[in-house]
């Protein structure tokens, strides 16, 4: 998992690859993910509320027999920018520079 598009919760997007065919119409008992075949895998791919919801969609989806080959968090999408009318400046993020060397001669 990647930690810098992680948050505290494990919330966000994943995509989930099983090795096997999983037909689209076991979306709904998947937490709606949307379900899409290629190259002998089934991709599963969607919001997962938190971990214990990532949890439990990994649970049944070892019920179902298919080999997992991997699960991956996506990055997070750029949030939208508020509709409020009222012009926000953007966050900056700042790092601290690093320490300085002087030389003494």
């Amino acid at each position: 998992m990647n930690t810098a598009a992680s948050n505290p919760d494990g919330s966000g997007r994943y995509e989930i690859r099983l090795r096997g065919r999983l037909d689209p119409r076991w979306s709904a008992r998947l937490d709606g993910m949307t379900l899409s075949t290629r190259d002998g895998l089934t991709v599963l791919e969607g919001p997962v509320a938190d971990q214990a919801a990532l949890h439990g969609l990994l649970h049944r989806l070892r019920d179902l027999g298919l080999p997992l080959v991997s699960v991956r968090q996506l990055e997070a999408e750029p949030e939208a920018a508020p509709t409020t009318g009222r012009a926000t400046a953007p966050t900056t993020l700042r790092h601290p520079s690093p320490p300085t060397t002087r030389s003494l001669t």
